[in-house]
């Protein structure tokens, strides 16, 4: 795809965290930026960091788990600003507690917002850009989409099912030829508001397990992903890699390692946050909560595993060119 100066950019969840974060990358490259969330606060903040980078940010207040909603608002967005040229699904809400201790509605409205959410965006999505048969949908996803850890089981079954959903979708457009591309980022833990507004049932405040990651990354790789979405998916973070591997190699270990430490190191020595939570309310309303959470101190700005997974091509060319050469130099040295 080109340059996204002056193209139609969705974004949900573009209020806080990963999506707030994704928007501003967004404004530095001159984007359109249309911004999807619930609240008003933190969109209203988002439109005004767009245009500071220099794109062009509107607002459109909108709930992912209603489809209608949704695709009353991709109408809208076609209407006022233009053609949509790629979709970034990142919403979600979640509930960090033992699966015994959810509670049958907030698991649903859970899956309806993180998992449903995407499900509607892509299809409103692909209403709209498989008529002029071009685009790029990007999903946010996260190592947990094909790694559960303990705690977060709605979200790991929603990203679960992401990962799933967005596989049948991307084997229907191939098999249909179609110039709509659909793509996945992978992220690690991530420094995002998160950990203070998701309805949490732990004793302790709940935090990302390190290492943890900026949000800044996350959206330098989920842009790319948009500028470069003939891949089908990209990993962010060298824990993302390791994981991700130790998942296919040895799933039983890691089913064993994280019984083991997986309850401990996603919780401080702090009490946890009250009195806030975003699973039926949006959490912005009075406040902006941008998209750094509290770890700023604990977080890395910078993942050379990112760098190398955006250029893989060069490096593996490199690679074989330095065998090649030393394969060259040992013959050499033989004669």
């Amino acid at each position: 795809m080109a340059s996204l100066r002056g193209r139609v950019v969705v974004v949900t969840g573009a209020s806080g965290g990963v999506g707030r974060a994704v928007v501003r990358e967004l404004g530095k490259q001159g984007a359109k930026v249309a911004l999807l969330a619930r609240g008003t606060t933190g969109l209203g903040a988002a439109a005004v960091d767009v245009g500071a980078a220099g794109g062009v940010g509107q607002v459109y207040e909108t709930d992912m788990a209603d489809y209608e909603q949704v695709r009353s608002a991709a109408e809208r967005i076609e209407t006022e600003m233009g053609p949509i040229s790629v979709w970034i699904n990142t919403a979600f809400s979640s509930v960090f507690a033992r699966f015994v201790d959810i509670s049958p509605e907030e698991y649903e409205r859970t899956t309806q917002v993180t998992y449903l959410g995407y499900v509607w965006g892509t299809k409103v999505a692909l209403d709209l850009m498989g008529p002029r048969n071009q685009g790029a949908i990007v999903q946010v996803g996260s190592a947990l989409a094909q790694r559960s850890i303990p705690l977060q089981s709605a979200y790991c079954g929603a990203k679960h099912a992401i990962q799933g959903f967005t596989e049948s979708v991307r084997t229907e457009l191939l098999a249909d030829g179609s110039n709509v591309k659909i793509t996945v980022v992978q992220l690690p833990a991530v420094n995002t508001p998160q950990f203070e507004w998701v309805l949490s049932k732990l004793r302790k405040h709940p935090q990302p397990v390190p290492p943890i990651y900026q949000p800044e990354v996350a959206a330098r790789a989920v842009v790319f992903a948009a500028e470069h979405p003939e891949r089908k998916e990209y990993w962010v973070g060298g824990m993302t890699a390791a994981t991700l591997m130790a998942q296919r190699v040895a799933p039983a270990l890691v089913d064993r390692y994280l019984a083991r430490t997986g309850i401990q190191s996603q919780q401080t020595d702090e009490k946890p946050p009250s009195g806030v939570s975003n699973l039926w309310e949006p959490a912005d309303d009075d406040t902006d909560y941008g998209a750094h959470g509290t770890f700023d101190r604990r977080s890395t700005g910078r993942s050379p595993q990112l760098w190398l997974s955006q250029h893989r091509r060069p490096v593996l060319l490199g690679l074989a060119g330095g065998a090649a050469a030393a394969g060259a130099m040992a013959l050499l040295r033989r004669r």
